[in-house]
């Protein structure tokens, strides 16, 4: 018998334009209070929160505050921990504005992994929010200490660290997440779904971009702490434009496709004078299946600011999908009309639906996509901590972050070989 929908729900729907019974016939084998829960925006979880510690994400920083808002969001896990800066005065202001405990405030990462892992109540989880080169010692520290880890991408700056810290989670069994933050849209999880379905065909062509115009000058000398960091090989790594977004079309193309890739032949540039590292890059690409693509990078693209743009052209149809307009996913097919699919309409493939978090209309953006990747990370490690079934989980995993990592490498090599083509 299905059960009777809440008022709220009832007009919450009908505004969505879907009827109580078409829902009910969609989720039926879902416990229909956690479908409640999901659209009248209730935390997901019943088992208590988890908690989390951080590495990063002090003062200035850009990503570490966008992680502890998209962490909030669900209120599924409490920072109660941290080593907030390599500067120990840094780490302990931060603190105090987050309301961290003086006694699990640590003056650097050993000493957290270390004292955390030893408490009855230590951290469930970390999350590393520190430049590129620091990511695989903090990572491999916190996984010897059986605790579970969250990283920024890319993974690590070279692969076979990449490699080793894969290797380390399945040995201990943990669960480690990478955050590519695109994978978290919505219209992204229904792009994904129509794939797997079959609904455009066979995947024949794949274009890629990227479009930013904030380093085409010199930023990096103007005390701009993300530029300064970005563009210095011994925190970035071997790449700059490809390490930081190029990675990102690789990412949400894989998601996207379920392709994986078998060869690219790159090109990077370094426009702005005296810059050490890639701000433009163009790549080739020769996915498994034999679909072919383009990949195009660019932090010197003037009058672009976070233009991330992916198209996928298959036999029967098209799908394009554009971050500065996430809400929308553009869709044609053969003889058909090109329709435009908006968030939170009834027609959502249940991933999509989901994570969508308020009605159509009311625009999600990058803070909703990140917490959906918390929120997925979150619900997956409650579960691994009752013993319940791990199937199905919706997050970018180590091995995710390892594939990004060998991608950033061949582009660096196929560029500084003369843009010869790699596999992959």
């Amino acid at each position: 018998m299905m059960q009777e929908l809440s008022p709220i729900l009832a007009i919450i729907l009908e505004n969505r334009g879907i009827s109580s019974f078409s829902l009910y016939s969609a989720v039926r084998k879902t416990n229909i209070l956690e479908v409640s829960e999901m659209i009248e925006g209730k935390e997901v979880a019943s088992a208590g929160k988890l908690k989390y510690g951080m590495v990063g994400g002090g003062e200035g920083s850009f990503i570490g505050d966008v992680h502890r808002k998209a962490i909030a969001m669900d209120g599924l896990a409490k920072l109660v921990a941290g080593c907030f800066s390599i500067y120990y005065d840094d780490t302990v202001r931060t603190a105090k504005k987050l309301c961290v405990s003086d006694d699990r405030v640590y003056k650097d990462f050993k000493e957290m992994a270390s004292k955390e892992s030893a408490r009855e109540d230590g951290i469930d989880f970390v999350s590393i929010c520190t430049p590129n080169a620091t990511h695989f010692p903090i990572a491999k520290e916190f996984l010897e200490a059986d605790i579970n880890v969250v990283c920024e991408k890319p993974l690590t700056v070279d692969e076979t660290e990449a490699k080793e810290l894969a290797d380390l989670a399945k040995e201990k069994n943990l669960l480690f997440a990478v955050t590519y933050a695109y994978s978290g849209y919505a219209m992204v999880k229904h792009a994904r779904e129509m794939v797997q379905r079959g609904d455009i065909g066979e995947v024949r062509v794949v274009m890629g971009e990227y479009a930013q115009d904030w380093l085409a000058t010199r930023l990096e000398d103007t005390g701009n702490m993300q530029a300064s960091w970005r563009t210095d090989p011994s925190q970035t790594g071997k790449s700059n434009c490809v390490g930081d977004i190029g990675s990102h079309i690789e990412n949400t193309v894989a998601y996207i496709t379920g392709l994986k890739l078998n060869s690219i032949c790159a090109s990077l540039d370094s426009f702005v004078p005296g810059r050490a590292l890639d701000d433009n890059a163009e790549i080739l690409v020769r996915f498994e299946n034999g679909a072919r693509g383009v990949f195009w990078a660019s932090q010197v693209a003037i009058g672009h600011d976070n233009g991330l743009k992916v198209r996928v052209f298959g036999s029967k149809g098209s799908i394009e999908w554009d971050q500065e307009n996430p809400n929308y996913l553009k869709v044609a097919y053969v003889g058909g009309p090109v329709q435009i699919l908006s968030r939170g309409g009834g027609y959502m493939l249940p991933s999509a639906a989901n994570v969508s978090r308020i009605p159509a209309g009311h625009p999600e953006g990058y803070y909703e996509a990140f917490a959906n990747i918390y929120r997925n990370f979150a619900t997956t490690l409650i579960k691994k901590k009752n013993g319940e079934d791990l199937s199905g989980a919706d997050f970018p995993t180590v091995e995710d972050g390892l594939a990004g990592v060998r991608f950033i490498g061949k582009a660096v090599e196929s560029s500084q070989k003369g843009s010869v083509w790699l596999d992959l």
